[in-house]
C-alpha cells in the first residue's frame, strides 16, 4: 500500500479572522511522509510548492492524519484541487471518536500515553514562527510540522500492530480504546491483485 501521512500549519489564529473557518487562516507549510514497500520519505512543502504535492495525495491508497477532516482539509480548501476532500482520507481522531462515544483526545495525550513521547512544540508557536519569517523561525516551523507527522505515523503504526490506543482524557481518566485501522479485505485484495 502507498500511504501518505500529513499535517498542515496555518499562518494565523482564529481570533485574527472572522468566524471559525479554517479556510481563512492561510496555510504556511504542509509536511508529508510517504511510504510503500520499497521506500519512505519525509518532505515539507511551503505554499509556493503546494502544486508539487497533489500527485502524492492522488496516488495514495490511504491519506493519514490527525484531525484532518475537521481542520487540515478545510484549511487547504483555498489551495487544493476540487477532488482533494474526496480522496481516501483516514483521520485518526475521527476513528477514536467512533469507538469512544464521540469523544476525542489530543495528539499529545495519545502520544504521551501510547508511545511515551510528546510533541516538540505547539501550534500557537508554529503561527508565531511563520509570522517572524526569519530562516531560524521557519526552520523551527518545518521541524515542528515534520515531528507532528512522525508522531501521527508512529501512533498509526502502533494501532495497526496492537489494535488499541491509550490517552488521559480531559477529566484525568486513563483511557484505552480498541481500534481497528486495518484495510478492508477487498481493498487489500485488489491492491495485491494489481501487483501481478
Amino acid at each position: 500500500m502507498f500511504e501518505v501521512f500529513w499535517d498542515a500549519e496555518t499562518k494565523s489564529w482564529f481570533d485574527e479572522t472572522s468566524g471559525n473557518d479554517p479556510g481563512k487562516l492561510g496555510v504556511s507549510i504542509v509536511s508529508v511522509y510517504w511510504r510503500n514497500e520499497k521506500e519512505s520519505r519525509m518532505h515539507s512543502f511551503w505554499e509556493k510548492d503546494f502544486d508539487q504535492m497533489w500527485k502524492l495525495f492522488r496516488d495514495a491508497d490511504r491519506i493519514i492524519g490527525f484531525n484532518t477532516l475537521g481542520f487540515d482539509i478545510p484549511a487547504m480548501k483555498p489551495y487544493a484541487p476540487a477532488d482533494f476532500a474526496s480522496l481516501p482520507h483516514f483521520d485518526i481522531l475521527e476513528r477514536i471518536k467512533l469507538v469512544n462515544s464521540g469523544r476525542g483526545a489530543s495528539l499529545n495525550a495519545i502520544a504521551r500515553d501510547t508511545l511515551g513521547t510528546e510533541k516538540i512544540d505547539s501550534g500557537a508557536n508554529a503561527v508565531m514562527y511563520f509570522k517572524k519569517g526569519d530562516p531560524e523561525s521557519l526552520a523551527l516551523l518545518q521541524k515542528y510540522c515534520e515531528a507532528d507527522v512522525a508522531i501521527t505515523r508512529d501512533i498509526y503504526d502502533f494501532a495497526i500492530k496492537n489494535r488499541f490506543l491509550k490517552f488521559t482524557d480531559k477529566w484525568n481518566n486513563a483511557r484505552r480504546v480498541e481500534v481497528d485501522f486495518s484495510y478492508p479485505k477487498e481493498a487489500a485484495a485488489a491492491k495485491q491483485s494489481s501487483l501481478f
